[in-house]
């Protein structure tokens, strides 16, 4: 971070910039909930995440604040990030995803491994056919967009800090992210509309999933209700308890690590901020062990976003706008990679005769997260949006761990 007194911004304290922030996203949200109008055509072609990293962009590419000057970015990263990973991973329920059958969870995981195999194919083929476009640091980039697609924007920003990316890197990437994963949204919405078809094309038996329906039915009526205060108050408690914990653990461990095996600073293990971002993770889902993941019926996970929109925002405000245009091959390497995605999941889908409905959501729910993945659930049938949240959230646990490990492999490709 620059020295604050240096900048140029119009606008240089913390306290002004962080209410413009969250007015922003109290706009972009109050928006894109309007059912008509402007809006909803505008939110139809505008994902509104995009807007909560686009306009703080906007605000520190016109000097209206100065992103590198802030002190923001750092507190939402080693406060919130982790906070955050603890509350979207607590309300897993693997019994749940147990009763939903085999074939719902390997098209998941068929999802997640097509995601890791994209992104080496897509890194070996432009390395034949583009060099320049993978070249340098392209390989950090790139881990942020698996963290993104395994698991959603927590692990992105976790993996953004475990691999160094920088702010511009960043920013093309997020573009990258955005662009493609709504392109392929969209074409599993339409495939949605045309399930029967591809079900009969699959030989898919699709009685588990309205079997599924009445169970879904069966525990929102039983766990759902207004939260309390003291709710909210074990929420926070919880989230920055086990954060504390975290960075306690972390920071001392990664010092450790430094000085009797050094050479692992290439795989990560030397950076605090890695082993925060892995015990952080690890509590959220020994914590569904317990009752603990009963404060998803209060809404633990939706604090838990709360924290990353606000991360978000204070991503957005390192972007600098221009630098999302230099590298317009980029957006190639990402159709390429999801293409490999996707004929992965059609593959697996024809193997095991898996319903559209696994294989829509199992997809989303790597490559949309928490965000979209319900929407597509919910393009089948209203009631089966919680099972798009439910496979989601299973992204979050597997998001760190696998978006690290195709960094590894990705670093090990640019050499």
């Amino acid at each position: 971070m620059q020295d604050p007194a240096s900048t140029t911004a119009l606008i240089t304290s913390d306290v002004v910039v962080f209410g413009l922030l969250a007015s922003v996203l109290g706009l972009v949200f109050w928006t894109s909930s309007r059912t008509d109008g402007f809006w909803k055509s505008l939110y139809t072609y505008v994902p509104a995440l995009l807007l909560c990293y686009l306009i703080p962009s906007i605000f520190n590419s016109i000097g209206l604040i100065d992103g590198d000057a802030s002190g923001l970015y750092p507190m939402a990263r080693d406060y919130l990030l982790p906070a955050a990973l603890v509350l979207l991973t607590l309300s897993i329920d693997f019994q749940s995803i147990r009763r939903m059958g085999p074939k719902a969870i390997v098209m998941f995981l068929a999802g997640t491994a097509g995601v890791m195999f994209g992104a080496v194919f897509a890194f070996g083929l432009f390395e034949v056919i583009s060099p320049q476009t993978v070249s340098g640091d392209t390989w950090r980039g790139m881990t942020t967009i698996a963290g993104s697609w395994i698991g959603g924007s927590a692990n992105q920003a976790a993996m953004k800090e475990v691999f160094d990316v920088s702010n511009d890197l960043f920013g093309q990437f997020v573009a990258v992210d955005i662009l493609v994963g709504t392109t392929w949204t969209a074409v599993l919405l339409f495939l949605a509309s045309r399930a029967e078809a591809f079900d009969r094309w699959t030989g898919a038996d699709t009685s588990s999933i309205d079997d599924m329906k009445r169970r879904i039915e069966a525990y929102q009526a039983q766990h759902a209700r207004i939260p309390t205060l003291n709710d909210l108050m074990i929420i926070i408690g919880i989230g920055f308890g086990a954060t504390g914990l975290a960075h306690a653990i972390g920071d001392p461990l990664a010092s450790w690590i430094s000085q009797v095996a050094p050479g692992l600073a290439r795989y990560s293990l030397t950076s605090g901020f890695f082993w925060v971002v892995i015990i952080a993770t690890t509590i959220g889902l020994l914590l569904s062990f317990t009752r603990a993941r009963e404060l998803e019926g209060v809404g633990a996970s939706r604090v838990g976003s709360v924290g990353i929109y606000i991360l978000v925002a204070t991503i957005g405000m390192h972007m600098d706008i221009g630098a999302l245009f230099e590298r317009p091959l980029l957006f190639a390497l990402g159709f390429c990679w999801i293409s490999v995605h996707a004929l992965i999941m059609l593959a697996i889908a024809k193997w095991i005769r898996a319903p559209l409905f696994f294989m829509a959501v199992g997809s989303q729910a790597n490559i949309g997260g928490a965000a979209s993945a319900p929407v597509v659930a919910s393009a089948f049938h209203p009631n089966l949006a919680p099972v798009g949240v439910l496979m989601a959230v299973l992204g979050y646990a597997l998001g760190t761990y696998c978006a690290y490990i195709t960094g590894l492999m990705l670093q090990a490709m640019a050499g």
